[in-house]
């Protein structure tokens, strides 16, 4: 995920944490008013209903004229009352006024009550749950019981007090065994808080949205901030950093605010121009090094063709100087001709295997079998190989388009090196396989193998560990440049004491071009 987005996110993550919470503490906040608001109602409703219930007592009950609505109360000793005229009127008691007045507040929707108790003389007095274990509580001391419950429409508070006996009750229920200051029930008043469950999940839609919009808007603000005040600036500076050092640094565009990406940018330019420097320093000290390097190759390279060179010029001059001395004696001629001619020979050979290590001439491309190849120069190296057992794991046995010679010199340069590796015999083995179209040329000897630290240098030129006279240091000099202009590739693997191994690979093509037309070949190789 990019910077981008993971700020994106905190942010958004962040408010709408923030919202939440405020969301649900909003709603437990609303939801305790409610409640406290329906238990203030409900408590003021209740001294109401008592003093209703007070005055109705104290003036020995409401009597009412008789209808079809208005009936007896066939639990009163003296329910009905005829007046002089003969109009009937039936009485009504606290308890008959309290539970009238209820029906009334009922239909209206925002309460209902009733009187109830533990022994009731109406069975439609008797407690429910709830109201039951209000009364409990009462006997215990308590003064009022609230619960919030639900009903078919939702959520309602419920709540219940104590009616105590005064001495006008005793009028209708000192028969019934009640004394002054005794609880003989409870008035229990039922609050519909459904309108406030409404307005609070209204409201909180309307937190939520709000809280979306503002979450939306904040996370627009911050994109556009971000991109402005951050991403562009990174941007700036990741293709800064791209264009260096092909542009120079004047020339590249760096956020320019005096914040802390104006600073990074001033330390970039610092980091450049300090870059810069170093890279012209190494630079001309590469070059001082690479013509030191040049100067102590060529002294190497002098100093090998003079010391392959003056050795036999010093015997050739020795054999011309008596020869010299006794111009007309024979034996004396027959004696060091052959002895000169061995020099020039040596002297030749060093210098043809100097021309072929920067040879350039055309490579001369045939069809030919590498197998007879390999097999053909180990004719040559014959009088080399009495002491030495050949094994020969040869599996191409094909024809391919190659230099022949180039072959030859890469086959005799690697196994006389090996033969020179074991001087006191051992086993010599030349293998060859096709791998995914080249051709793999394995020579592996017994020999006393190549030490650590010179193992890089082996292919230097006029390097080696030979006694002086006993090789020029080209052989694997002119072999990798034979390599590397056939577009193949060498590997040594080599462990003092146990042998070399040197694997050649070379691209092989089965369909050359017109045999005489060699010089073509050299645009393809």
């Amino acid at each position: 995920m990019t910077l981008r987005g993971k700020f994106i996110l905190a942010v958004v993550g962040i408010l709408t944490l923030s919202y939440g919470v405020l969301l649900l503490y909003t709603s437990h906040l609303q939801n305790r008013l409610v409640i406290g608001q329906a238990e203030q109602q409900a408590r003021m409703l209740y001294r109401q209903v008592l003093l209703t219930r007070q005055w109705v007592a104290d003036h020995q009950g409401l009597f009412l004229v008789q209808t079809e609505s208005t009936q007896p109360n066939n639990y009163l000793s003296e329910p009905v009352m005829t007046t002089a005229s003969g109009l009937v009127l039936v009485k009504r008691n606290p308890a008959m006024v309290t539970r009238e007045l209820s029906e009334y507040a009922g239909k209206s929707g925002m309460a209902w009550f009733r009187v109830t108790s533990a022994r009731p003389i109406n069975p439609a007095n008797a407690p429910d749950p709830f109201e039951q274990q209000s009364l409990r509580r009462f006997a215990e001391g308590a003064t009022e019981h609230l619960a919030i419950d639900r009903d078919r429409d939702g959520r309602v508070l419920r709540y219940a007090a104590p009616l105590i006996t005064e001495s006008s009750c005793l009028t209708c229920h000192g028969e019934h065994g009640y004394h002054p200051g005794e609880i003989r029930g409870a008035l229990s008043i039922t609050i519909p808080i459904v309108w406030a469950d409404t307005f609070i999940h209204e409201n909180n839609r309307t937190i939520l949205l709000l809280g979306l919009l503002s979450v939306c808007v904040a996370a627009a603000v911050t994109l556009l901030l971000f991109n402005r005040l951050v991403g562009r600036p990174v941007s700036q500076l990741s293709h800064a950093m791209a264009a260096f050092p092909e542009q120079p640094v004047e020339a590249l565009k760096l956020p320019g605010t005096g914040d802390e990406f104006g600073c990074l940018s001033a330390s970039f330019i610092a980091l450049c121009q300090r870059l810069t420097a170093s890279q012209q320093a190494l630079a001309t000290a590469g070059e001082k090094g690479f013509r030191a390097e040049k100067l102590a190759a060529l002294g190497q390279l002098t100093a090998g063709i003079a010391h392959e060179i003056n050795n036999p010029l010093a015997g050739m001059l020795n054999c011309v100087s008596a020869m010299q001395k006794e111009p007309e004696n024979l034996d004396v001629q027959k004696r060091y001709l052959p002895l000169l001619h061995k020099g020039l020979k040596r002297i030749e050979l060093t210098m043809r295997q100097l021309l072929n290590y920067g040879r350039v001439d055309p490579l001369q491309v045939h069809q030919v079998d590498i197998d007879t190849v390999i097999l053909d120069c180990l004719e040559l190296l014959g009088h080399r190989l009495r002491n030495i057992v050949v094994n020969l794991d040869l599996h191409f046995n094909a024809l391919c388009c190659i230099d022949t010679e180039a072959i030859k010199q890469i086959v005799m340069n690697i196994a006389l090196n090996a033969i020179q590796a074991m001087p006191d015999g051992g086993s010599l083995l030349l293998a060859t396989r096709e791998e995914t179209g080249s051709v793999v040329l394995i020579i592996e000897d017994t020999g006393i193998g190549i030490a650590r630290e010179i193992q890089d240098r082996i292919f230097d030129p006029f390097f080696t560990t030979k006694e002086v006279g006993e090789g020029t240091g080209l052989g694997l000099a002119v072999t990798l440049a034979m390599v590397q202009r056939l577009n193949g590739q060498i590997e040594v693997r080599s462990e003092p004491g146990s042998g070399s191994t040197f694997a050649v690979t070379l691209p092989i093509d089965r369909h050359c071009l017109n045999e005489g037309n060699d010089n073509a070949m050299q645009g393809e190789a």
